[in-house]
């Protein structure tokens, strides 16, 4: 058992109480806690295990990662969002293919140079998948850490990051690494948590600073003050033929949704009639735009205005076909679609 006391008492509260039957810890690879380590960056372990059994028995292995097309990788990311995430996912599954033999590297340095890793991530990977000796902290980690030390300052400041690192790194044990990263994890999502923490269930709560000073509903202190938030309007097209297939355009590969197939979109609704009379055939009278979508990012919000129109196809002799689709809302192929797209074809 280790000598560290935090250390110590995590692992045996976890032993005790810490989730242990979670897909990604059976069969327990780095390449399995890779995707899944991902895959929870933003997003609850309840949102993330259907996608994560559907995207495994697709994809088992980095080889079958790294030979599918991104369509389809993106298309089984639909609705977890941060699509970045799962691009980087099959950009490095592509790296490992081809440079280390579809294989998961074991060393730290290597990882953190792969797109999408960083510190925390790559030490949990090799942590909980090969009980290597790495710090990380993730979100989770830093509310513990500065609720138990009483750690002051916004948590996003580069002052109150490096003082966390320090902790970190001092409370991470040299044995039972895998078991005290998924248990200081665990107790930051399922008891000392951000809302409502569970202090009387928490294995570190006879000497943690913050309960002893009444201070646990502000620790970690906020991040530093942002900027007013945006709202950005956009129109897209929802051009309809007869049939029901609906046009889509492919997004470029980086930025907001980046590479998915997304309804047209443009400044205007005025633009969007100027793209409708130019490029699609016998197109009918509009109809009145349908109800705005909000959509959230995280530092702005989306309102999207659909405005239907209906038409026989694209005309040949000013549009390409080349990054656009009609697509069966019926019959839907294993594309990418941005969440509120979805949901809107889905009501069609």
């Amino acid at each position: 058992m280790p000598t560290d006391r935090v250390a110590s008492r995590l692992i045996d509260w976890h032993d005790k109480s810490g989730r242990r039957d979670l897909p990604w810890q059976r069969d327990r690879t780095p390449y399995r806690v890779w995707v899944s380590e991902i895959m929870l960056q933003q997003t609850q372990v309840a949102t993330v295990i259907p996608y994560y059994e559907r995207f495994m028995a697709r994809f088992p292995s980095i080889a079958a990662l790294a030979t599918a097309e991104l369509d389809e990788v993106l298309h089984l990311w639909t609705g977890l969002g941060y699509y970045a995430r799962a691009r980087n996912l099959h950009r490095t599954a592509t790296i490992l293919h081809t440079g280390h033999n579809a294989a998961f590297p074991l060393d730290v340095a290597t990882v953190v140079g792969l797109p999408g890793i960083g510190q925390s991530t790559a030490g949990a990977i090799l942590a909980l998948a090969n009980d290597q000796r790495h710090a990380i902290l993730d979100g989770n980690v830093k509310r513990v850490l500065a609720r138990y030390h009483a750690v002051d300052g916004p948590i996003d400041a580069h002052t109150t990051l490096e003082q966390l690192w320090q902790l970190a790194e001092a409370h991470t044990p040299s044995e039972r690494v895998a078991t005290y990263t998924q248990a200081i994890m665990d107790l930051g999502a399922t008891v000392c948590r951000r809302a409502q923490p569970r202090c009387g269930d928490c294995p570190l709560s006879d000497d943690c600073a913050a309960l002893a000073t009444q201070r646990v509903a502000q620790l970690p202190a906020p991040k530093r003050a942002r900027a007013v938030r945006r709202v950005r309007h956009v129109c897209m097209l929802l051009a309809r033929q007869p049939g029901g297939s609906v046009l889509l355009t492919q997004r470029p590969p980086s930025g907001i949704w980046g590479g998915l197939w997304c309804l047209p979109e443009f400044e205007s609704a005025e633009a969007a009639f100027e793209f409708a009379s130019q490029r699609l055939t016998n197109q009918q009278a509009p109809t009145p735009a349908l109800a705005a979508i909000k959509h959230a990012f995280t530092h702005f919000d989306l309102v999207i205005t659909p405005q239907p129109v209906v038409c026989d196809g694209l005309n040949p002799t000013v549009c390409e076909q080349g990054g656009m689709v009609w697509f069966n809302p019926r019959q839907p192929v294993r594309v990418g679609l941005p969440a509120p797209v979805k949901a809107l074809l889905e009501s069609l």
